[in-house]
């Protein structure tokens, strides 16, 4: 352990900790323990330092000036995945996931740990790039012609993704096609609903999602359009700020959620929808993460009010239409169906609602987003299984695991199979993939493990980083011609709207 000095690097980071940690929910923990089995770093290591009991431990040891954070300290806060599956688990309620932003907030204040790479690199991103949606669109068009052009198959074939990092090789490998035009360039900025309207929705884009995920976004909203939601999307909102509070850039964060309040309340919205979890997680939190100012904390306890992720609001006020549909049996699908492991699904579709399934309102067809067909697509009627890995801050902050499962179990000729552990983080966390890339790894081959069992075709999530996690998994383990993973989003598009 570095002792402390009154002007030293440890010293400084001592008296920032002592600043900033919230002492009533460091006194909250009761070391009773129940968090330890929650943790995928605890599990994976069995450390007491590893668990949220040992961080909170501590912190409070710094808080209390019984020890100095060394580097060590810094460590242990780094190897949190922040999943904050510890916080279900906890019978006082203590709020780890605030705790763990507030010490990696000072921990970033004062490192010197930090190659200069690693500087230049971290201010590029979270000054230069993320807060700017025009620069994020120049990055996907980058990324558009680099796997467009022929560039990418030149790169792979000269051996020159070699210079680079295995974690950076391997994300490169999965990334999705790029778009250098986001949702609203495509297709606009207003969308009204479809039949009855139920209130007016506004989309939250989000950054990654807008370059690599596109799509899904257009399909957000032709599902919220045929469930009955006008939907605007603020063309002056930014990135949520959740990767900048997750690695310590508390005031870029505070600034990110200002500009989206502002974008948001000038668009007179009754609902705030978001379709990644990680960006949802800090949009419920804005009322927390702006607080202690007097200026906006008005601004953002309505923000975090109506901020909802997009399976909740279609679950609990959608007007998506109940109907039957027959399914298709098992053998009369087409050759993509025949590799599903179709031998193990049964000849009818099941839901534990009765037997209704969701579709598209006949009386609406063609509203989501295509043409007056009145024909579903060939892969609506085929019969699928699927399976569900949570996105950690989606179960564990926005507490909305059930509506997810709820639109999976009544979709038509689509059989659910729970994923065992499906409530564990998959490694993913951010770019904690790329940071801590061996028990990012470790958590990932876990996981695939549980997969495997399922011998479903279709892996879905509902968070962006979980997505990129999943294909990874599925290509390192060779199971790419056995199964998909997909955005729920897309995969509900896919299955309910007539084309």
């Amino acid at each position: 352990m570095i002792p402390a000095s009154p002007g030293g690097t440890w010293g400084e980071l001592a008296s920032s900790l002592k600043q900033s940690l919230d002492y009533d929910q460091l006194t909250n923990c009761m070391r009773c323990g129940f968090c330890l089995p929650a943790c995928p770093t605890f599990r994976e290591t069995g450390i007491e330092a590893e668990s949220p009991r040992g961080r909170i431990a501590l912190m409070k040891a710094v808080a209390d000036g019984l020890m100095d954070p060394d580097a060590a300290f810094e460590t242990q806060m780094n190897h949190c995945l922040g999943c904050r599956a510890c916080e279900p688990a906890c019978p006082a309620d203590v709020k780890y996931g605030q705790l763990l932003e507030q010490a990696r907030s000072s921990i970033e204040m004062h490192t010197k740990t930090h190659r200069w790479w690693v500087k230049t690199l971290r201010k590029a991103a979270f000054d230069g790039m993320f807060p700017h949606q025009g620069r994020m669109r120049l990055l996907g068009g980058a990324l558009q012609l680099y796997q467009r052009s022929g560039l990418r198959k030149l790169v792979r074939g000269a051996g020159l993704m070699r210079l680079f990092p295995a974690p950076m090789r391997e994300m490169e490998a999965i990334l999705p096609d790029a778009a250098y035009k986001g949702v609203v360039e495509q297709i606009g900025a207003f969308h009204p609903a479809k039949g009855d309207r139920i209130a007016t929705v506004g989309l939250f884009r989000g950054c990654i999602m807008d370059v690599l995920f596109t799509e899904t976004n257009k399909h957000t909203v032709e599902l919220l359009n045929e469930a009955g939601f006008d939907v605007v999307i603020p063309d002056a909102q930014n990135c949520c700020g959740a990767l900048h509070a997750h690695s310590g850039e508390q005031e870029g964060a505070k600034s990110l959620a200002r500009r989206n309040i502002s974008a948001f309340e000038a668009a007179g919205v009754d609902w705030i929808v978001s379709n990644a979890g990680g960006c949802g997680a800090l949009l419920v939190e804005y009322d927390h993460l702006l607080h202690d100012d007097p200026q906006w904390s008005g601004g953002a306890a309505w923000f975090a009010k109506r901020a909802v992720d997009v399976s909740k609001l279609l679950v609990e006020h959608g007007l998506l239409q109940a109907s039957v549909q027959t399914a298709v049996p098992v053998g009369t699908q087409g050759a993509a169906t025949a590799r599903v492991g179709a031998s193990d699904i049964g000849s009818t579709a099941s839901s534990p609602a009765g037997g209704e399934v969701l579709a598209a309102d006949p009386g609406r067809r063609g509203s989501c987003g295509g043409s007056n067909g009145a024909t579903p697509p060939a892969a609506a009627v085929e019969m699928v299984r699927i399976t569900y890995q949570d996105s950690c801050h989606l179960r564990n902050v926005m507490r909305s695991s059930d509506a997810p499962r709820t639109l999976m179990r009544s979709v038509a000729n689509a059989e659910f199979i729970e994923l065992a552990e499906s409530d564990r983080c998959c490694g993913s966390a951010g770019i904690y993939n790329l940071t801590q890339p061996e028990m990012a790894g470790q958590i990932l081959d876990h996981k695939m493990e549980q997969v495997k069992r399922t011998n479903a075709y279709y892996l879905l999530t509902s968070n962006p980083g979980c997505l990129l996690q999943m294909k990874l998994g599925i290509e390192k383990h060779g199971m790419s011609g056995d199964m998909q993973a997909v955005h729920l989003v897309d995969f509900l598009h896919e299955r309910i709207c007539v084309r």
